[in-house]
């Protein structure tokens, strides 16, 4: 892989002379991430990603043959540090952290959850980050099999949660934005309120407190406990701690 290139301030973006910059594969997704966080995903485009290292669009090709290929690497880097072994305890709690830990990495970037949900990295963030999880479940004795699905319900837990988060607190692109304040933007609880309270909804009603809070991290923990707890039901797994033979 070529090594980064940096064009001379006096130069602009792209040299009007001489040779273009050298791609390289982890500056441009730092590149597309800093895009990411400034105007969101629907935005990015590879037009835009090339500008910002001072390249023809066609050269991002060489790099990356389609779009979803870009959001894969981008998805690799944000998962950089997750798969640190959790703190010492009980498997529940090591699965918790390790949770909350993508929880976020995806909240650190704009549409973080958008970009991560469908991908599938084969780097070493990602699969350091799932041989973590699965050394957790399988050291608490779950058998081979109940350790990957239990860390695919997690997993797919934590990006809709998280999908569900941004979408809710992060304005609409400005496209989308011109449809008007009613379709686009940030989740209205208010607007939540008026319905119920137009039409006969007790149950909803008395709901209404939780259901319109933006205390997302109390509703994410509330919803990983649930899991954990299914998986506790599942006995198949030794005490906390102490793995039992798996067949």
């Amino acid at each position: 892989m070529s090594s980064p290139s940096t064009p001379h301030p006096a130069e602009g973006p792209r040299a009007a002379r001489g040779r273009p910059p050298r791609l390289d594969q982890g500056r441009t997704a730092r590149a597309a991430l800093d895009l990411l966080d400034e105007a969101g995903l629907d935005a990015l485009t590879m037009r835009r990603l090339a500008d910002a290292v001072g390249v023809q669009a066609g050269a991002l090709y060489r790099h990356f043959a389609t779009k979803q290929d870009l959001l894969t690497v981008m998805a690799e880097r944000m998962l950089e540090g997750c798969s640190a072994p959790p703190p010492e305890g009980d498997w529940s709690e090591r699965l918790a952290v390790l949770a909350h830990r993508m929880r976020a990495a995806l909240l650190a970037h704009r549409d973080g959850a958008r970009v991560y949900a469908g991908t599938h990295s084969t780097g070493a963030n990602t699969l350091g980050f799932a041989e973590t999880l699965v050394g957790v479940l399988r050291e608490a004795g779950f058998r081979d099999e109940d350790a990957a699905r239990a860390v695919l319900a997690v997993v797919n837990f934590t990006v809709g949660h998280t999908l569900e988060e941004q979408a809710a607190l992060q304005p609409g692109d400005s496209a989308a934005a011109e449809a008007g304040p009613a379709e686009v933007g940030p989740a209205d609880p208010d607007r939540l309120r008026r319905a119920v309270a137009a039409q006969d909804f007790p149950h909803l009603t008395a709901a209404l407190p939780v259901l319109t809070s933006t205390d997302f991290a109390a509703h994410f923990a509330f919803g990983l406990n649930l899991l954990v707890q299914g998986l506790r039901a599942t006995g198949r797994h030794g005490p906390a701690g102490a793995a039992e033979p798996r067949p």
